[in-house]
């Protein structure tokens, strides 16, 4: 979408605040698909819930790529993103649940990454189809996209359901069978379903199917987990949330999606004209974005996520200072001053890396691990919800933002969030490498501030679980 807004905006005649919509409309809808997808995988199960994501993405890009007005292209636009939303909740939770605790991190992390590969080859469309007619050019760059949606659509008739889900229906045998698949030996495999069965509350050695199906009945279908979460929440389960939502919404609120949907504008505003030349410094972000986080799905499982994080943030701030004093200086000046553009440029390239090493996957990874596996489905979809609130937001607003403070005035208020997310990050958020999915929750049970490797309740002090 970054690049087809330079062209819709010419064949549409649409305005500044119609383009701002049309790039935050997605995230709207996206929050209202990520809300109900929770309850619908917990009664239908995560692998039907893929596939219906990737239905619903598939129809909004055809509509996208055949639309003949704005009206339709909003519609289109709306649609995929509810595709999205169910895509986006249940992609983490499924590779969280499936996985080893060996690569947990690996894992789940690779949904960012696979996003990132998608953003890159949204920049490479902008380019590849730049040339051709306006009335065909953005129509291909956003119908393409729908191919992909019919691949995974296809892809998930071979993928195993979620043991987690299956031990809630109740269907030990199947989630058994599924365990011995994805686990290294046998005895691996029947310690994870045992954690799982007491995990979802039933008896470790209960082996009879009938009685396993009546105890599971209660939450087969994920029933009263909102009352849990927002009703009668257990203090563990305050703290998860807190953590989960102010997690999502600090993700974008650090200005990832002003450096995504809009990097052409931004290398405008630092001095680069010409069309093309937007487009291939727009796709550079792309090809760093997938470098990078390449290089932390090596690093998660044996670094550990806290440490990631908290470099992330810190190397997101010093970018967004770079960005500001780079675009400062163009716009005070009344020649083209080469040395700001280079800033300007570096600096957006920076925070790209230093994103996609940590903060990006990391989110995913993190809050699909931290809840407990009863709420895990349903609460995860809250923060979903807040993610595509905030991103819908920051694309929604960022034109009149910079319109108010100046393009360099809103990357230094950026800086700020990445100060405000850091803190955050430093006192409520413990290590969770290495931890089965069962115990993780207990982290949370300490009290609310985190400090190296100790929780701290009340003034006392309490040794973390190693």
């Amino acid at each position: 979408m970054s690049g087809a807004m330079l062209f819709i905006k010419k064949d549409l005649k649409i305005s500044e605040v119609q383009v701002e919509i049309l790039a935050g409309i997605l995230n709207i809808c996206a929050l209202f698909g990520s809300l109900t997808a929770g309850r619908l995988s917990d009664a239908v199960g995560r692998r039907y819930t893929i596939t219906i994501s990737s239905i619903i993405f598939f129809l909004g890009a055809a509509l996208m790529g055949l639309a003949p007005n704005y009206e339709t292209l909003i519609t289109g636009r709306c649609v995929a993103g509810i595709g999205v939303g169910y895509a986006l909740m249940i992609a983490p939770v499924y590779s969280a649940e499936i996985s080893s605790t060996s690569h947990r991190g690996l894992l789940t992390s690779l949904p960012e990454m696979c996003i990132s590969i998608g953003i890159l080859l949204g920049y490479v469309a902008n380019v590849a189809f730049e040339k051709l007619p306006l009335i065909y050019s953005w129509r291909t760059m956003l119908g393409i996209c729908g191919f992909p949606a019919l691949v995974l659509a296809y892809g998930v008739v071979y993928m195993p359901e979620s043991p987690r889900w299956l031990v809630l229906q109740g269907r030990l045998a199947d989630a058994r069978s599924v365990l011995r698949k994805v686990s290294n030996s046998e005895e691996e495999a029947e310690e994870r379903l045992q954690s799982i069965k007491v995990a979802a509350g039933i008896d470790a050695e209960c082996e009879d199917d009938e009685m396993l199906r009546k105890a599971a009945e209660s939450t087969a279908k994920g029933k009263g987990v909102w009352k849990e979460i927002f009703v009668r929440p257990k203090p563990t389960v305050k703290r998860i949330l807190v953590a989960a939502v102010g997690l999502h919404f600090l993700q974008h609120a650090t200005g990832i999606e002003a450096i995504v949907l809009y990097s052409p504008r931004i290398f405008k505003a630092a001095g680069i004209t010409s069309t093309h030349n937007l487009l291939m410094a727009t796709m550079g972000v792309g090809i760093t974005k997938v470098v990078f986080i390449l290089v932390v799905n090596c690093f998660s499982d044996r670094v550990g996520r806290r440490p990631l994080l908290l470099g992330s943030v810190f190397g997101m701030t010093v970018s967004h200072i770079i960005v500001a004093f780079g675009l400062l200086a163009v716009n005070n000046s009344e020649r083209r001053l080469g040395w700001a553009v280079a800033l300007s440029v570096l600096g957006v390239f920076c925070f790209i890396a230093t994103y996609s090493m940590g903060l990006g996957p990391i989110t995913w990874v993190y809050s699909s691990e931290i809840y407990p596996l009863r709420l895990r489905a349903q609460a995860a979809s809250i923060g979903v919800a807040v993610n595509r609130l905030t991103n819908a937001a920051m694309s929604m607003s960022f034109i009149s933002i910079y319109h108010a403070l100046t393009i360099s005035g809103t990357f230094f208020l950026f800086a700020g969030m990445g100060v405000v997310a850091w803190l955050f990050f430093y006192f409520l958020f413990p290590e969770t490498k290495g931890m089965p999915l069962e115990e993780v929750e207990k982290e949370f049970s300490y009290g609310w501030v985190y400090r190296k490797g100790r929780r701290m309740d009340d003034g006392n002090e309490l040794q973390a679980i190693p």
